[in-house]
């Protein structure tokens, strides 16, 4: 009975399976002690690594964000700069360069186009009886008042264009230029040299260094001074071929005839349609820069690599840059937009005249023609006037921004 309740007693196995677990979890230890370290050091390795990878990633995205707000600024400060410099070159296109252009141009067209000697033997013969004379002189008067008008409509537009293209050109190189210049200098001073201080270097674009030869200021000068081709080269052939447009619509229209506002405004523009499509699709482009055989030669060498590129300088460039903008549809496009504004003003100033009749009602070609002969010199002489209604064209201010920003225009 007492073994019995000695088996039976519940506290007897405990100690007995108390060192049992005792000695299988050292013998475990003993057997798996070196496993269990590596696999320790291993998850400890790896929850560090996790960690320090973890904290770099961040670093990461938080410098990149720190960056692309830098280049977000500095984007916004490169705009505004070139904004600036943009407006300046506006406002020096304004002030210097084309008073000179059209003062000149104005001088060479009353000399080319002078009409006092067919006015004056028009009041000597007037009372006569009509005479074969009589007829020649107002036919003359006819051709060569419409020739004046349109000449002088037409160059006082295609000269404004053409000399923004060229001070756009030009300020876009001296711009870009000159901040390359700076950034050189600065990083050779330091290298570590924030871009923000680049930037704000730039502030005055337009005040050149005096030792700064980026752009010779012979080829500057050269370069500018090549808007006087039409008023002092090119404008006797200009004369002959408008004067010849003129001759073949004006063919026909008898002085007794009605012109009210209409008639006038569609013989105008039928005049200046004529003379762009005669000849070659370019012609016209010959009036504002000479054609050089040379600039044919480099145009094809740029065009291709496999030709050896000649010496180029930079007056060069800026030609053949030049005439390829001047060249393109784009131009051609923007030139006829402008010339219509143009037209359109003319005609609204030719109705408002005061003396010989409505001409919005209509009156005859022989009284137009006194207002015709009136116009021609007065759009060269309040040619600030034009020259802001073709800047007040949506598509030309468009057209100079991407010449500008040298973005493609056709």
């Amino acid at each position: 009975m007492e073994q019995l309740n000695l088996v039976c007693s519940p506290t007897w196995p405990l100690p007995a399976f108390d060192f049992v677990c005792r000695f299988d979890t050292r013998g475990f230890w003993r057997r798996h002690k070196r496993k269990v370290l590596v696999a320790t050091g291993v998850l400890g390795s790896g929850y560090l690594l996790y960690k320090l990878y973890n904290a770099h990633r961040q670093r990461l995205a938080d410098l990149e964000t720190e960056l692309e707000h830098e280049r977000e600024k500095n984007d916004e400060l490169i705009k505004a700069q070139m904004q600036a410099h943009f407006e300046n070159i506006q406002r020096i296109a304004d002030t210097t360069t084309l008073p000179h252009a059209m003062y000149y141009l104005s001088s060479r067209i009353a000399e080319e186009l002078d009409l006092s000697h067919l006015t004056e033997r028009l009041m000597q013969v007037k009372g006569q009886p009509t005479s074969q004379e009589k007829l020649e002189l107002w036919d003359r008067l006819k051709i060569l008042s419409f020739t004046r008008m349109v000449l002088s409509l037409w160059a006082m537009t295609i000269l404004n264009l053409y000399i923004r293209v060229q001070v756009n050109i030009l300020g876009r190189h001296l711009y870009i230029d000159t901040a390359r210049e700076l950034m050189v200098e600065l990083c050779l001073l330091n290298c570590n040299t924030n871009l923000d201080s680049i930037i704000l270097s730039l502030s005055s674009p337009m005040q050149l260094k005096e030792d700064a030869d980026l752009i010779h200021r012979d080829d500057q000068q050269k370069f500018l001074a090549s808007s006087d081709y039409l008023a002092s080269n090119a404008l006797p052939a200009l004369i002959s071929n408008i004067q010849a447009a003129a001759t073949e619509v004006l063919n026909g229209k008898q002085l007794k005839d009605s012109f009210n506002t209409t008639v006038l405004h569609a013989t105008i523009m039928e005049i200046l349609e004529k003379f762009m499509s005669t000849g070659d699709p370019h012609h016209w482009v010959n009036y504002l820069m000479p054609e050089d055989a040379r600039w044919h030669e480099l145009a094809t060498a740029f065009s291709n690599d496999n030709i050896p590129l000649p010496d180029v300088t930079k007056f060069d460039q800026l030609m053949l840059e030049t005439r390829a903008v001047i060249s393109s549809a784009e131009f051609r496009s923007v030139a006829d937009t402008a010339l219509r504004a143009v037209v359109d003003t003319v005609i609204e100033d030719m109705n408002a005249q005061p003396g010989g009749g409505s001409l919005k009602s209509g009156i005859q070609l022989a009284k137009v023609l006194a207002r015709v002969a009136q116009t021609g010199p007065s759009v060269l002489e309040e040619s600030s006037k034009f020259i802001q209604i073709i800047l007040n064209v949506p598509q030309v201010e468009l057209f100079f921004t991407l010449i500008y920003s040298n973005m493609k225009i056709d």
